[in-house]
């Protein structure tokens, strides 16, 4: 739960030049688009994760004492439950975490379909008897190579499912929630009610009261006895996460010697980043930013009591809406609508001697059919569907000869504005249609897919037995770390 702290430590960086040259990092983790700068669509994207660790970010086992603190018993485990994207728009005056529940039921190449939360150690498993398999002997140097491979795993679910692109990437154990919030003097949370959880720990009085490392971790840890279980747990961490950045924005820890470098050492012990981020960078970026415009929000989720494929609880989603949700409320602005056309523009006629081939690079079963069936109706001649290469395609798109083709631009415009993409292997009559885990364009299912002026239909991509769906008031709020704690359950 320690990953909640984060984004609260770069805060205090500029003022501490020592942590950028002592914090742990990561490998190459493949970030950003293809090696492009940071901030090309006009912010920063950070995942950032929490994992179960006995060991502090340098490797160093922790002592029987902290490991009693953290209440969390002795068995060390992979799974990343705490998952947050971050972003941080160019100006540096906003920030928006996004929390994902752990639960949430996802297909992957590896792992299958899978709680997000499992993706990261089924890519560690498969990397560490890999590099076993070649001969490498076990120790720090393949452990380290393992994890990697574990985190290149969770950013690419992390893309796939919200269609961002990350371009950081944090991790932090369990004794950096402590060490970060006994270093502010303490968070200020607020109840509606009295709580109590064996398993975690938690036992707190209703309404507001000041909570040290320890008990803080009970409290960000408790599931049991919540209405709404992970997703309450979630508004915990987030709840607790705003106090904390309100705590350290304010001017009597941005102005303490002593609790500065406590943070400084909270975050050298506890944090793990890519070994491409400055954060000394990111600190000046960010040090006009208000407490009140640090939003905390979680992606939306068709329901939280779903039955996964070996009869397991899961929280389902539909990735199609949890992209649309990206893509709305992580701008700086709603998108502005513009004024509808008076006359339907003139479509480029479709060409007969065109051949379409259309491959399903999704989990929905079908898929590439129903696309078929649309693209027959709006006359095209399809020459085949079928199933494309697993692991090759993550996105949608119409594949030509000749990128600059007028015919495919012409279709991927039909089937959403899709991109064009070139491929060698075509020659000029043969046009391929890649219907990836984002398509949201005509199917046959769609009434008349030929209708311009009609909707597309959204196929369904829930994984998973979908259980009840939220009522309204089932919804996760939205919170922000101004100077007063909101109370919640």
């Amino acid at each position: 739960m320690s990953a909640l702290v984060l984004i609260v430590s770069g805060v205090g960086y500029f003022a501490i030049g020592r942590v950028q040259s002592n914090i742990a990092s990561a490998g190459s983790l493949d970030l950003g688009a293809a090696g492009l700068t940071d901030a090309l669509d006009g912010a920063i994207d950070i995942l950032m994760v929490g994992n179960d660790s006995r060991s502090d970010a340098q490797g160093n086992p922790l002592t029987p004492q902290e490991i009693e603190l953290l209440h969390a018993g002795d068995e060390e485990a992979d799974n990343t439950d705490t998952i947050m994207v971050i972003r941080i728009p160019n100006d540096g005056k906003s920030a928006t975490a996004i929390s994902i529940p752990r639960d949430t039921y996802i297909h992957d190449e590896v792992a299958g379909n899978t709680k997000i939360n499992g993706v990261y150690s089924a890519y560690k498993a498969e990397e560490k008897e890999r590099l076993l398999q070649s001969g490498q002997q076990d120790g720090p140097e393949l452990e380290e190579k393992a994890k990697d491979a574990g985190r290149k795993g969770l950013i690419k679910a992390i893309h796939e499912l919200s269609g961002i692109t990350v371009d950081h990437y944090a991790e932090v154990g369990l004794l950096g929630f402590v060490l970060l919030t006994d270093a502010v003097g303490g968070v200020e949370v607020c109840l509606k009610e009295a709580t109590k959880d064996e398993f975690s720990g938690a036992d707190f009085p209703a309404g507001k009261q000041t909570l040290t490392g320890a008990t803080g971790l009970a409290f960000v840890r408790q599931r049991h006895g919540l209405p709404r279980g992970d997703l309450d747990r979630i508004v915990r961490q987030q709840a607790y996460m705003a106090s904390l950045v309100s705590k350290v924005l304010s001017t009597g820890t941005l102005t303490s010697p002593a609790k500065l470098a406590s943070l400084g050492s909270a975050v050298t012990r506890s944090v793990t980043i890519d070994k491409d981020w400055d954060v000394m960078q990111l600190a000046t970026h960010m040090q006009n930013l208000a407490g009140g415009n640090v939003k905390f929000n979680t992606i939306p989720v068709t329901s939280i009591d779903g039955v996964g494929d070996y009869g397991e609880s899961v929280v389902t989603v539909d990735p199609a809406e949890v992209r649309k949700y990206f893509t709305t409320l992580l701008g700086n602005e709603a998108p502005v609508k513009q004024p509808a056309p008076t006359s339907k523009p003139q479509e480029k006629p479709v060409n007969p001697e065109k051949q379409v081939l259309v491959l399903n690079a999704s989990t929905v079963t079908g898929l590439a059919g129903n696309v078929a069936e649309a693209l027959k109706k709006m006359g095209y001649q399809v020459s085949e569907t079928g199933n494309a290469p697993e692991g090759l395609y993550n996105q949608s798109q119409v594949m030509a000869a000749n990128a600059a083709d007028p015919d495919a631009h012409a279709l991927a415009e039909r089937l959403g504005g899709l991109p064009v993409v070139a491929s060698p292997s075509l020659d000029n009559t043969t046009l391929t249609v890649i219907t990836g885990p984002d398509y949201n364009g005509p199917t046959g299912n769609a009434g008349d897919a030929g209708n311009n002026n009609s909707t597309p239909a959204t196929t369904s991509q829930v994984v998973g037995q979908q259980g009840a769906a939220l009522e309204a008031e089932q919804r996760s709020p939205v919170l922000d770390a101004g100077a007063s704690p909101r109370c919640i359950n």
